[in-house]
């Protein structure tokens, strides 16, 4: 047991949104420039603290350190120092209206956020969505999920630490009734979620009732399309890192990976190898990569959509098990699994899994491969491996997405809007999109003549 955490009931919520209230006041009236400053110092705490808290993030979600350590913490500060910069930068628009009048706008906070997080990168999610808000002049409570609840709590004493004023981030804990008490509750103007599905639309039935703007970062079943003349070296390791890092906890994973006829034969011989060198084990230890699920229950899903896959006809090539060995028994290992002679109606190729499991597909033609791509609900991500670079842009173009990368997968910079199409999301994270999301715009009319009544 690393901590034992208090759940945040309605009076909780009411007293967080009243913090909330208070600060609000006093950050929205200082300047972007003064609010940039405060970002920039969280930043450098961040840094500074990195290797403390790339250990929290492994020993609270089971990800090897070998990621946190260069991932988590560093993105998250780099995304403090781009929002950092671009708080000054908030202005209007002037519009002139001939002799007798014009007109300005004003880019103005929303009020209270709620951000709501995932268990697979918390302190990043933390940050992708305070930062932004907090830039605008916004104040944000943020829940994060249950299961890894320790580096919020951390990201909120190094705001304080930066000077933030009391009340601007505060952090509640609990499940999914502390979510709906957020969501709900009439004294918050926005909710950024990031989740499942199903959460996705319970939040919007309830963010309705009082009409909050929501954005949603969800789940998806993501294609990833070899053509035969890619590097396939490339797009092996493209489809390892879109699958199997992180355990293949990320919710923008190219799990569907087509590959045209003509090249599967050695794509898969190199794809098995490097899985098969793959290093399971203890996530403290920095030459593992794949370290255990997140839970019990989590790796009993895992578990249970490979004997769906097995029982579905799909050939097993390595992996399909839980790993026991070296003294692993006791914790929730699944072996990096790949199954090659998959169809499209099979559950493990139409079902988000959220585990090391990636399904392998055969194609022949743009055309078709670009339809059975779409042949989905979701839409929150793609990649595409060739060398034709024409081509490269005319499938992305066509594949229903809303991030595709080409000849790489799963890169994040902050600079880059982040979001799904179709059931994988609304709206953007990061980039300027973000500032968008969080801000109002007003009108101002400013007349310069008299005012002339027909009455």
């Amino acid at each position: 047991m690393l901590a034992t955490i208090d759940v945040a009931g309605a009076a909780d919520v009411d007293a967080a949104v009243e913090a909330a209230r208070e600060g609000f006041r006093v950050w929205s009236a200082m300047s972007g420039i003064a609010r940039g400053r405060i970002l920039m110092r969280a930043a450098a705490i961040l840094r500074a603290r990195n290797d403390e808290l790339a250990r929290l993030e492994t020993q609270d979600t089971g990800r090897p350190i070998s990621e946190t350590s260069v991932v988590d913490v560093i993105s998250g500060a780099d995304c403090l120092e781009y929002y950092a910069g671009m708080a000054p930068t908030l202005t209007g628009r002037h519009i002139p209206l001939g002799e007798e009048a014009f007109a300005y706008t004003r880019r103005e906070p929303l009020g209270i956020c709620a951000g709501i997080g995932a268990w697979n990168y918390p302190i990043q999610i933390a940050c992708w969505k305070s930062a932004p808000a907090l830039a605008c002049g916004n104040a944000m409570i943020f829940k994060p999920a249950e299961l890894t609840p320790l580096t919020a709590m951390a990201l909120a004493e190094i705001y304080a630490e930066a000077g933030l004023p009391p009340g601007v981030f505060n952090v509640v804990q609990g499940f999914a009734e502390t979510g709906r008490l957020l969501t709900r509750h009439p004294g918050i103007a926005k909710v950024s979620l990031t989740g499942e599905v199903g959460t996705g639309k319970a939040v919007m039935a309830d963010a309705s009732t009082t009409l909050k703007h929501v954005t949603m970062e969800l789940g998806g079943k993501s294609p990833m399309v070899v053509f035969d003349d890619a590097k396939l070296d490339n797009a092996v390791g493209g489809a390892l890192l879109g699958n199997f890092y992180s355990q293949g906890e990320i919710c923008s994973n190219g799990t569907r990976v087509f590959v045209q006829r003509g090249a599967m034969d050695a794509f898969l011989d190199k794809l098995v190898a490097r899985t098969k060198a793959m290093v399971i084990g203890d996530p403290m230890d920095p030459a593992t990569h794949v370290g255990p699920l997140i839970s019990h229950e989590h790796m009993g899903k895992v578990l249970a959509a490979i004997e769906r896959g097995k029982a579905a006809g799909a050939e097993l090539l390595v992996g399909g098990e839980r790993v026991t060995e070296n003294g692993l028994d006791s914790g929730f290992w699944v072996a990096p699994t790949i199954f090659s002679a998959c169809t499209d109606e099979m559950d493990i190729v139409r079902e988000e899994i959220f585990g090391p499991v990636m399904t392998v597909l055969p194609f022949d033609e743009e055309e078709e491969v670009i339809a059975r791509a779409n042949a989905t609900p979701y839409g929150l991500a793609a990649g595409v491996f060739t060398n034709d670079l024409t081509r490269a842009h005319r499938v992305a173009a066509a594949l229903e997405a809303g991030t595709v990368w080409i000849n790489a997968y799963n890169l994040t910079p902050i600079e880059m809007p982040f979001g799904g199409v179709k059931q994988s999301g609304l709206g953007r994270e990061n980039g300027h999109a973000a500032i968008e999301h969080y801000t109002q715009e007003k009108s101002v009319y400013v007349a310069l003549g008299d005012v002339e009544a027909p009455y």
